[in-house]
């Protein structure tokens, strides 16, 4: 999925390239920056994620809202319209999110709130933050006894498919316009718990993913992005 969304930015980036070197040349006369131009760094990027994230609800609401402004920046209504329209969408959007996760997902939680409680210590366990960068961290052989992960603008790897498990442990997981990425081995049952806005936390391992002597609790929370858990290389 990884290279999908490289190769269509590539082509987006190709296209615009071409636009702008066929204007230098005389070849076309594309006008770029037509009225609500700016609104395309909007709905290109939340076009893309679309088609290439699993959580498409954000992207939706974003290429939405990016549509209403380029409409309004056409005169088909005023900005204050849609400005209205826009926080009445994004209101309504998260108000039916919180009541389905908490409708969905209560006796879960409850589990997971507990175990996070009983299992959380910030002696033991590791931090891996990446704020407007990228963090990888990769457990070769090294006992896992839990993480806190934090990616605001940023990304975070957490690889523990080769690490030791002794005991049942938690990840408590924070990302705000961002992803992080933790890929756990097949024998590791995973529980999760999510509280985001706009954004979700999946696990996307194949196969049976029940089974296991051990549990890793994943406190998951944010907005604006995703946590993915998974067993191979994307």
């Amino acid at each position: 999925m990884k290279q999908f969304k490289a190769i269509i930015w590539g082509l987006a980036i190709i296209t615009l390239g071409v636009i702008f070197g066929g204007n230098a040349l005389g070849l076309f006369n594309f006008n770029v920056f037509f009225d609500g131009w700016w609104t395309l760094f909007i709905i290109v990027p939340s076009a893309i994620s679309l088609i290439t994230e699993k959580n498409r609800f954000a992207s939706l609401i974003f290429l939405a809202a990016g549509v209403i402004f380029l409409l309004a920046a056409q005169d088909v209504f005023s900005y204050e319209t849609a400005g209205k329209t826009i926080l009445a969408m994004f209101l309504v959007a998260a108000g039916l999110m919180i009541i389905f996760r908490s409708l969905v997902h209560k006796s879960c939680d409850k589990e997971i709130e507990k175990k996070v409680k009983d299992l959380g210590d910030g002696k033991t366990m590791d931090a891996q933050t990446a704020v407007f960068s990228g963090s990888d961290r990769v457990y070769n052989g090294e006992v896992f006894a839990g993480s806190n992960l934090v990616a605001v603008f940023g990304g975070a790897e957490l690889d523990l498919r080769r690490a030791k498990f002794e005991k049942d442990t938690v990840i408590k997981a924070f990302c705000l316009f961002g992803g992080i990425d933790i890929k756990v081995p097949d024998d590791v049952q995973v529980k999760i718990k999510s509280g985001f806005i706009f954004g979700g936390a999946s696990d996307d391992r194949k196969g049976d993913t029940g089974k296991g002597k051990y549990t890793i609790y994943v406190d998951a929370a944010g907005g604006f992005g995703g946590i993915s858990i998974n067993d191979k290389d994307e």
